[in-house]
């Protein structure tokens, strides 16, 4: 069970993953060795997965961010496990979830321009066995875009605003 504390180290790297323990327990109070082994902890138990850089996608000249929802046509297990490993193979599909709904999957797919989309549509996600239909939502502008994850005090509090 994760404490106060713990939700505290969890904000501060998800803003900065950089911080050195040192940092982080001079803005906690704490001393360095209880920040450090709480960090081992969290890593240990699978709360923290890993570490990493976030990248500017236009500024590498992918221009096009797209929603791709995806149905299969057969719905057997091994169908579905398969098109989750295909999946897992193509490069420019950067998230992908499996959801409830009038689609079976949605796709978050990166691309330099039109064409290189309509490539990766035409080519590679076609390819696939057992695709049905394809519909894809291309994103004009993002207003809000984070990899932080909400502490459990924010989501309670939005949840009492209501």
């Amino acid at each position: 069970m994760l404490d106060q504390t713990d939700h505290k180290i969890i904000d501060l790297l998800q803003q900065d993953a950089k911080l050195t323990i040192k940092e982080i327990a001079g803005r906690l109070g704490l001393t360095a060795t209880p920040i450090h082994e709480r960090i081992k902890k969290l890593e240990k138990a699978g709360v923290i997965r890993h570490y990493a850089a976030v990248i500017d996608r236009e500024k590498i000249g992918l221009n096009m961010l797209v929603f791709c929802s995806v149905s299969l046509k057969n719905h057997n297990s091994q169908y579905i496990e398969k098109f989750e490993r295909d999946i897992q193979q193509l490069s420019p599909v950067v998230d992908c979830y499996h959801v409830g709904g009038m689609f079976d999957y949605l796709l978050k797919v990166m691309a330099s321009d039109m064409s290189d989309y309509q490539e990766f549509v035409s080519k590679k996600l076609a390819a696939l066995d057992n695709i049905g239909t394809v519909q894809s939502s291309f994103v004009m502008s993002e207003i809000k875009h984070s990899h932080s994850l909400p502490s459990k005090g924010q989501v309670l509090a939005t949840q009492h605003r209501k």
